[in-house]
């Protein structure tokens, strides 16, 4: 075993020089197996070769790279996952269709896995010790693909081992405001096992509430109403339909950061500094196991106490009650309790991410990225391998065009298959930490395709403002799947939309989070990000989620039978993506729009003055600087459009528009200060941290308020409310120094 992990560690030691020259000296041709014709490489966008590439992206193969991607479990670092690193290499290393060149880099992270020899298990247990009733330890084989040998049971990832019992108390989805609701009707929270339902808040956070208000151990289930529309009976769900099975389990990292938890800002290679696991924060404080509706509904529908808040209650089929404990005349004696017994471990791996490298003939260092993690809990096919399929459709299109000498872009593109974002986004973030200073000098934007259809009705586009304007002109260009003549951008607009005071009525853009590989570049490294995929009408379910995520039931044939049958909504996603790349990496200016930044800020400004106005007043605090910086901002935006436009009519000299490029790509990079949010790992965008204050304004502001609503004038608090204005005045004020004339210093 330590001869394994030292040879691992040289091989990816390797690779991972490799790639740094790869990345660092792109202005340098270089040799390949297959070198590609020399091509007459265009001054600005291809409207032609555009089309081309729209009409190439096939929807059969895409269908067959899922069937391949999706045929047996790939968790990451299993030996199925290291073989899809193999066949990716494979794919862009192809003398006909591959890229300039491939590699790998490979990093040692800790895991979290069950135990193989003793499984996890959660019973109801008697008085006297004798179990009555006993959860699931696997979900129900129902179509032979759930019961193979590599189908990793039900855990939480990086919860700890132990055997707690007490009496079970239903606290509906962990919030803090639940539980404090909870303490304010009485019920006594002190070793209990706590039963949450999906939801509400991040799956980590629900075990550390519970453990700070007292609670022993955390059960988590899918409430069938939260995900199946109420439906919950075996003939209403899968495989009759979409709907979770009642067996069904959402696995997941309970990690509350992300990247490796070992190496915090540094790449896990071997030569790195390591924590002790025993000081790492953000991991579970308690025993944790996710369970099936089915047995959820055993234990929650015999609760005693009484009955949960109308708003509480679900699609089992009973009244919810609170307990603790159970009826004592019901299916269970009295005192009777719940244990939990896991054995979860945790496990340094070596995890790959795979690049696949198409050098840009004008401006190779500006870079492109474009990835989707490779690992999945079991088959995932339509998480993740939905987004992996469209990734090889489209890189096997582009190479082809390079491979016949009749397109090389302006600038590189990158494409990247991360490994272990599973376990909390380690592929990606291990990346951006080991290359920070190159791609945060270099990075155009980054585009991001994990599930890229959740179903087939509508496209969901989240990004930064400034990526608004390229997805919508790519989704105009577009038809949308099925028989009507609209485009994708017309079709997204009945389902989604917003009145912006520039444009009217336009497709609404969802924000970024942390929920997929886009969350290091855009808060740790304020690169322009964006999330594609196909969803489903919000208007017609109330499921938060596909419903078989992360269970063993997301497999080909749920997404070949009911996701999107024809795969003309994967295509659609392709054709989207695609379109968007190669307006990023081709066209002479970059078609990133600053000035949609102005409308969110102009947004945040107002939501400020409107909620916390007259609050800040009473406390002597102004926003009068704050408002002043977004008036610059305006006004800087607004010149440099004018002045883009302008250049845009002549002939531009080479430098003009190098250096109108960079700022634009470099606007996002003003956001960031790393001291903003000392309480939260890699969070540095003052505009996109996360916001727990209940005012829909920037993060840090709104936090700050919400904390100090209670404390008196002059308390540490306050202090950091105004702490957290000057952070956004001067980042704001840098923003539209950067989108000045660069020679204005």
């Amino acid at each position: 075993m330590q001869c394994v992990k030292v040879l691992g560690g040289v091989v990816g030691a390797a690779a991972l020089l490799g790639l740094g020259i790869i990345l660092g000296h792109f202005a340098i041709p270089k040799g390949t197996d297959s070198p590609a014709p020399s091509v007459s490489v265009p001054q600005d966008l291809d409207l032609e070769l555009l089309e081309t590439v729209m009409g190439q992206l096939d929807a059969s193969r895409i269908r067959e790279n899922l069937r391949e991607l999706s045929k047996e479990p790939h968790l990451a670092t299993t030996p199925r996952d290291e073989a899809l690193v193999q066949l990716l290499l494979q794919r862009w290393q192809d003398p006909e269709s591959g890229l300039d060149s491939a590699g790998t880099s490979e990093y040692e992270v800790l895991l979290s896995f069950p135990s193989q020899e003793q499984p996890n298990h959660v019973d109801v247990v008697g008085p006297t010790g004798d179990i009555i009733h006993s959860c699931r330890r696997s979900e129900e084989n129902l179509t032979g693909e759930q019961g193979g040998p590599n189908v990793v049971p039900p855990y939480a990832a990086y919860a700890p081992p132990g055997s707690p019992q007490g009496l079970l108390v239903y606290a509906n989805q962990g919030t803090e405001e639940d539980f404090m609701w909870l303490s304010n009707q009485g019920i006594q929270l002190q070793d209990t096992i706590v039963l949450t339902r999906y939801g509400g808040i991040g799956r980590g956070a629900k075990a550390v509430n519970a453990a700070q208000h007292g609670a022993a151990g955390l059960l988590v289930y899918t409430d069938p109403g939260d995900i199946n529309d109420g439906k919950s009976l075996p003939n209403e769900t899968f495989p009759h339909s979409w709907g979770l099975p009642p067996s069904g389990v959402e696995r997941g990292s309970y990690f509350e950061y992300f990247g490796d938890p070992l190496t915090p800002y540094l790449p896990a290679n071997p030569s790195s500094f390591r924590l002790d696991p025993a000081n790492v924060s953000g991991f579970p404080p308690i025993p944790t196991q996710p369970i099936g509706f089915e047995d959820a509904k055993v234990l929650l529908c015999n609760l005693q106490g009484i009955l949960a808040p109308a708003a509480w209650q679900g699609g089992l089929g009973c009244d919810y009650r609170l307990g603790p404990g159970f009826q004592p005349y019901g299916i269970f004696p009295a005192g009777s309790q719940v244990n939990m017994s896991i054995y979860n471990r945790l496990e340094l791996r070596n995890s790959s991410n795979v690049l696949g490298i198409i050098r840009g003939a004008v401006e190779p260092d500006r870079y492109v990225l474009y990835g989707n993690h490779r690992d999945s809990w079991v088959h995932g096919a339509v998480d993740p391998s939905s987004g992996t399929a469209v990734l090889l459709e489209l890189s096997r299109v582009l190479g082809t065009l390079l491979k016949k000498g009749t397109w090389r872009p302006r600038r590189s593109v990158v494409f990247a298959s991360w490994g272990a974002e599973e376990f909390g986004l380690i592929g990606s973030t291990e990346f951006t930490e080991e290359f920070f200073s190159k791609l945060q000098e270099r990075t155009v934007a980054y585009i991001n395709v994990d599930i890229s259809v959740f179903a087939n009705v509508t496209l969901r586009a989240q990004g930064t403002p400034p990526v608004q304007s390229v997805i919508f002109s790519a989704t105009k260009q577009i038809p949308a799947p099925g028989t009507s003549s609209l485009s994708i951008y017309d079709n997204w607009i009945r389902y989604s939309n917003r009145s912006s005071p520039v444009y009217g009525l336009v497709p609404s853009l969802g924000t970024l989070g942390a929920g997929s590989d886009y969350a290091p570049f855009v808060h740790f490294l304020g690169i322009s990000s964006m999330d594609l995929a196909y969803n489903y009408d919000r208007s017609k379910t109330s499921a938060r989620i596909y419903p078989t995520y992360h269970t063993a039931f997301d497999t080909f044939d749920y997404v070949d039978k009911f996701v999107d049958p024809g795969f003309s909504s994967h295509q659609a996603v392709a054709r989207t993506a695609g379109s968007v790349l190669l307006r990023l990496s081709d066209s002479l200016f970059l078609p990133l729009n600053v000035s949609d930044y102005s409308e969110t800020l102009r947004s945040f400004l107002q939501a400020a003055q409107q909620h916390l106005g007259a609050l800040l007043k009473q406390h002597s605090i102004s926003l009068g600087p704050l408002a002043t910086a977004v008036e610059k901002f305006e006004g800087a935006a607004t010149v440099l459009d004018q002045h883009i436009s302008t250049t845009q009519k002549g002939t531009p000299d080479p430098l003009q528009v190098r250096m109108l490029n960079d700022q634009l790509m470099l606007l996002e990079r003003t956001f960031l200060n790393s001291r903003a949010f000392p309480e939260e790992s890699y969070y540095s965008h003052v505009l996109w941290a996360p916001r727990t204050g209940s005012v829909a304004t920037f993060p840090g502001l709104s936090n700050a308020c919400s904390r100090a609503t209670n404390t008196g004038a002059g308390s540490a608090a306050w202090a950091e409310v105004q702490r957290q204005l000057s952070i956004l005045v001067a980042a704001l004020e840098n923003a539209a120094a950067t989108l000045r004339p660069v020679a204005d210093l």
